[in-house]
């Protein structure tokens, strides 16, 4: 198909879509809409975009806790302009302060953020908030507008837009948890994160609370997995004066619930666990799986559950690994695992060891809709029951400059045995309850905190440094 034909097909599909496709009423507005998803495909796309949410980021394992969010989300549900919808929330398994919602009423809240939070009326405000972005369809009208310009997607990643699909963030539904929302758009959730706890007799004022803690947190983008709150709830000032206006003072009657809602947070997994995988002095250290190898000098480490990449700061090379359990033969995974990469041409296969684990290795050149095409490395070792997959990626143009950087951390792969890092276990966040004569910096210098915490710490339990936490206040602190 030529250009010119290809154009005029796709403005030829978009004309018959827009021939037959009503405009749709939004729940909240009551305004026509241009909208191309009907409630059920909406749901289809959240249903699989949860899947996908859960292999990369990993839900956080803590029944308990995962269950106290549902049910503090659950009790909004009947308050929402959508109450039919089959919402689910869930804690993910990430240090990273956020909360969104996947389309079809899939809202989560990451450990990151429940830290930060300091009582039950600030998750519901949060948790109603993500219902607001649900219940006005936000991201579905996004994606109705973007289908509407023919405009892609774009990642938001360390890796170029033709390498990170192979980073497995490629589904449509994925995607737009990446995507920013307009000032508009957050203005309208957090007007109904207001109303839902209201209604839901949490005091929506503590979202004042919440913002300015997340104004004071000092973020260290470089060690986050996915955007901060902050980077897709863009703030501004507007924004908090606006929700100031919307707090009445009668509802300073509702609850707050501060302490049960510190009790819920008690022992919670505070910043990484490095049992999941760590990077240390250009060594990328797994306690759990027991390997580890070299990351090249300079690049980005991105370790979710599903996989480790390891990215040049300028995303013109990358290297992805992934584990699975399987018995199958070596060169037929390696074969399985190859047409993953579509029409990529084969040029060479090598059987090299890697240290004491036998290895299979290919080298392929795959094609790009646009643009030149990509060097591929597949490298798969057998370490015990579990093969290891590395993927390395570069442009073919610079093959011979990433290629060999590549091929020395793969065949850095090795056994981990030294018991400094097998044994490296997470942080916890811990309660102390005031005596009322400690200012917080006494209170963590008693506990043996690092004082690299106490700033963070601070934020945390919305308190300078200096200040004398109030008789029997619970006070966040971590052991």
């Amino acid at each position: 198909m030529t250009k010119k034909n290809r154009t005029f097909w796709i403005v030829s599909t978009l004309a018959a879509i827009l021939a037959v496709i009503a405009c749709a009423v939004n729940p909240v507005s009551g305004k026509k809409e241009l909208m191309f998803f009907s409630e059920k495909q909406e749901i289809a796309m959240g249903q699989e975009t949860d899947q996908q949410i859960r292999q990369q980021f990993g839900i956080y394992d803590d029944k308990g806790l995962n269950e106290y969010v549902n049910r503090i989300g659950q009790s909004m549900v009947r308050h929402s302009h959508r109450p039919n919808l089959p919402y689910h929330f869930a804690v993910l398994d990430t240090p990273v302060v956020n909360a969104f919602a996947a389309p079809g009423g899939f809202i989560y809240v990451t450990r990151g953020i429940l830290a930060l939070m300091g009582s039950e009326a600030e998750l519901a405000a949060v948790l109603g908030h993500e219902m607001g972005h649900v219940a006005a369809r936000h991201s579905m009208k996004r994606l109705s507008g973007q289908m509407l310009a023919s405009i892609g997607l774009v990642l938001g990643s360390v890796l170029s837009k033709d390498i990170a699909k192979f980073a497995g963030l490629a589904s449509v539904g994925m995607q737009l948890l990446f995507l920013k929302f307009s000032r508009s758009d957050e203005y309208q959730a957090d007007s109904l994160g207001i109303r839902y706890a209201r209604q839901a007799a949490y005091s929506p004022g503590e979202m004042l609370r919440f913002f300015t803690a997340l104004e004071n947190m000092s973020v260290d983008a470089g060690s986050h997995k996915i955007p901060t709150f902050l980077s897709t709830h863009p703030m501004t000032s507007d924004r908090i004066a606006k929700v100031k206006a919307m707090v009445s003072s009668q509802d300073v009657r509702l609850a707050v619930k501060q302490e049960p809602y510190l009790r819920q947070v008690d022992g919670m997994i505070y910043g990484e666990n490095p049992r999941q995988g760590f990077a240390e002095d250009g060594v990328f250290y797994h306690p759990e799986m027991a390997f580890q190898f070299a990351i090249p000098s300079g690049w980005a480490v991105d370790n979710t559950p599903k996989q480790v990449v390891v990215g040049e700061k300028e995303g013109k090379a990358a290297l992805i690994l992934q584990a699975e359990s399987s018995n199958q033969d070596l060169g037929q995974y390696l074969q399985a695992k190859a047409k993953e990469f579509g029409q990529a041409e084969l040029l060479k296969e090598t059987s090299d060891r890697v240290g004491r684990f036998q290895s299979r290795h290919a080298y392929f050149r795959v094609p790009q809709e646009q643009g030149e095409p990509l060097a591929v490395r597949l490298s798969c070792i057998r370490k015990g029951s579990m093969i290891y997959s590395f993927v390395g990626l570069s442009a073919n143009s610079t093959a011979n400059l990433y290629q060999p950087i590549l091929e020395r951390a793969i065949f850095s792969f090795q056994q981990l045995s030294d018991p400094r890092y097998l044994s490296r276990g997470p942080q916890h966040l811990s309660l102390q309850r005031s005596n009322g004569s400690q200012t917080l910096q006494g209170l963590m210098s008693n506990a043996g905190v690092d004082r690299k915490l106490w700033k963070q710490l601070a934020v945390f339990n919305s308190l300078k440094l200096e200040a004398v936490p109030q008789t029997g206040q619970l006070v966040k602190l971590v052991k």
